[in-house]
């Protein structure tokens, strides 16, 4: 074989393999999508120039047997000013159970709010403007549950609460429970799987969502939300 040839090949076996790692490189965080706001909301009003928000991903995928997922919780400032001294929390309710944030402390089963079955509160010293700050966490879904999460904002003492997020769901209303993982979309409600692979019909406890007109349904869902503001007027403890 010529020098020519062998130059060739060797060319294209290391344009094939960039392009190959290119390809693994996006797919290995393609679950996630972009980050969304979704079910966000201002409570207290944060110091001029300060804006802090929070980002959720779009779709997260739970492994079917293990029940584990992991996603990213993002702050964000996006005023002209510095933060200060802030807290980021992230809370899980139903079947979604917070295992770990990294970087940040457990917050006491005594101080969760009710319908919470875990917690991390995450200290910031300061924020800049423009700047944002993101934590990985470590979660499990029960898919024959409904689950959800809550991203508030506080001041670094718990007194007041500038942003929240949720407590939003992470759902699917098409179950695969044959696959070796599930998609999950933010802002859907989980459609759970019966043992049979049947969906299952979860108990009503109020107004057929169905036919709610959507006035009421975004009324329910900000009284749904009301039960994060709990923060606002107690300091969760952290361990």
């Amino acid at each position: 074989m010529s020098s020519r040839r062998r130059t060739t090949i060797a060319g294209s076996l290391v344009t094939a393999s960039f392009s190959a790692v290119l390809i693994l490189s996006t797919a290995a965080g393609a679950d996630e999508g972009p980050g969304s706001s979704k079910g966000g909301k201002a409570v207290d009003e944060a110091p001029a120039g300060v804006k802090l928000t929070t980002l959720l991903p779009e779709q997260i995928s739970v492994d079917n047997s293990s029940e584990k997922t992991d996603l990213t919780a993002t702050v964000k400032n996006e005023g002209t000013k510095d933060s200060g001294k802030i807290r980021l929390l992230v809370v899980g309710f139903d079947g979604l159970t917070v295992n770990d944030v990294q970087g940040c402390s457990s917050i006491a089963k005594s101080d969760l709010p009710e319908g919470s079955n875990s917690g991390f509160a995450c200290l910031i010293d300061n924020l800049a403007a423009g700047k944002s700050k993101s934590y990985a966490v470590d979660a499990t879904f029960d898919l024959k549950k409904t689950g959800k999460i809550c991203l508030p904002v506080q001041t670094g003492d718990g007194k007041k609460t500038y942003w929240q997020q949720g407590p939003v769901p992470f759902g699917t209303t098409n179950p695969s429970p044959n696959a070796p993982v599930t998609p999950l979309l933010l802002g859907t409600d989980n459609q759970p799987v019966g043992p049979g692979g049947e969906k299952e019909e979860l108990p009503k406890t109020g107004p057929d969502r169905d036919v709610l007109p959507l006035g009421a349904a975004g009324a329910a869902l900000l009284t749904a939300g009301a039960a994060g503001l709990w923060w606002s007027t107690r300091r969760p403890r952290v361990s």
